[in-house]
């Protein structure tokens, strides 16, 4: 699959089918996360995936009441490790680990994409019941959670700003 291509194909999917996700795909979006670049490769990160219908309405509370979290067949939450990115002092643990994470959770997103899935970003949710609701020790933080599952349709493409707004050549 083109990689440009992909990233205009992609949609935002907040409908999901009642169907699994085999195995084989799941094990591809493990290798997209672990696989992405960070910041002095310290990988200061962690992925949980979620399948357990329970877990998955509780995050449905803690993310302001988004019902279609819990209608996802997986989510993934993904989490800086503030211990790890300490290395590079504050800002290791408010900027790179962040960017981690969001390198990761954008590759994935396209891997999904490549094999027929639907993903969306949520990153509005109370941390600390994410945190609670994990059980989360204290060096992990949640910064995105993301439902995953096959589209049950694939909405239109949205605009976008002209490249003259959002691109500065000097």
């Amino acid at each position: 699959m083109e990689i440009l291509k992909a990233i205009k194909e992609r949609r935002t999917i907040r409908n999901f089918q009642k169907k699994d996700i085999p195995a084989e795909i799941v094990d591809k979006l493990v290798e997209s996360l672990v696989w992405a670049p960070s910041a002095g490769n310290l990988q200061a990160r962690k992925f949980y995936f979620v399948k357990d219908k329970g877990l998955k309405e509780a995050l449905v509370s803690a993310s302001l009441d988004q019902s279609f979290i819990a209608d996802a067949p997986l989510v993934i939450v993904g989490c800086t490790d503030r211990e790890i990115a300490k290395k590079y002092r504050e800002r290791g643990v408010s900027l790179f680990s962040i960017q981690d994470v969001a390198a990761s959770i954008m590759g994935m997103m396209l891997v999904a994409h490549e094999n027929n899935l639907g993903t969306v970003w949520v990153g509005s949710f109370i941390d600390e019941e994410v945190g609670e609701i994990l059980n989360l020790p204290q060096n992990l933080h949640p910064v995105v959670i993301v439902p995953v599952g096959y589209p049950l349709s694939i909405p239109t493409t949205p605009t976008r700003v002209p490249v003259s707004e959002a691109v500065v050549f000097k």
